[in-house]
């Protein structure tokens, strides 16, 4: 599977992250709002957001989100765990918008165009998402995310975190509310 395509929607493109992203996807990702029902609610921190700027681009499947009436980066998305076993399962994820796209249909229109992509190659997309990251959840469930009884436990800073397992199947995609 290409996790790293270029994709074009109406009003975004999203291509391969790139080392040269750094300082202005760091410009979104350091407003404190972005992460605070996220984990790691501290990536909005320089030395934070460094290893995980890095962490996506050594992953192979790190992409750059960028409004097109804009023509600059106002996020980030991510192909990863990429099984193509049993008709295949990719994960996407690492998904976070700056605060002026919040509301205004952005994140299903970079779903819609990464779910389309990724269903063209496998069978199953999966999402991680932490237990008390209400926003995501609530925008997981927007697009036909069906909430599955797996969940993953982690420690960040001393503490337990859960991420729970989301799941769209092709057929659901193509039955769904972003079709």
């Amino acid at each position: 599977m290409d996790r790293q395509p270029t994709l074009e929607t109406e009003r975004l493109l999203v291509r391969p992250l790139k080392e040269d992203d750094r300082e202005a996807l760091y410009e979104v990702a350091s407003d404190p709002m972005v992460w605070e029902q996220h984990p790691i609610h501290d990536r909005w921190r320089r030395e934070v957001f460094d290893p995980f700027f890095d962490e996506g681009l050594a992953s192979g499947g790190a992409l750059a989100v960028i409004r097109k009436d804009q023509d600059r980066i106002v996020g980030s998305t991510r192909y990863d765990k990429y099984d193509p076993q049993e008709g295949g399962v990719v994960e996407i994820g690492w998904t976070f918008l700056e605060r002026a796209c919040w509301g205004k249909g952005y994140n299903t229109e970079l779903k819609r165009a990464a779910l389309a992509h990724a269903f063209d190659q496998v069978a199953l997309v999966e999402f991680r998402v932490g237990d008390t990251n209400y926003r995501s959840r609530n925008a997981l469930e927007a697009i036909g995310a069906v909430r599955s009884e797996r969940y993953e436990l982690e420690r960040y800073q001393g503490k337990r975190v859960v991420h729970l397992v989301y799941e769209i199947t092709r057929e659901g995609f193509t039955q769904g509310p972003l079709t």
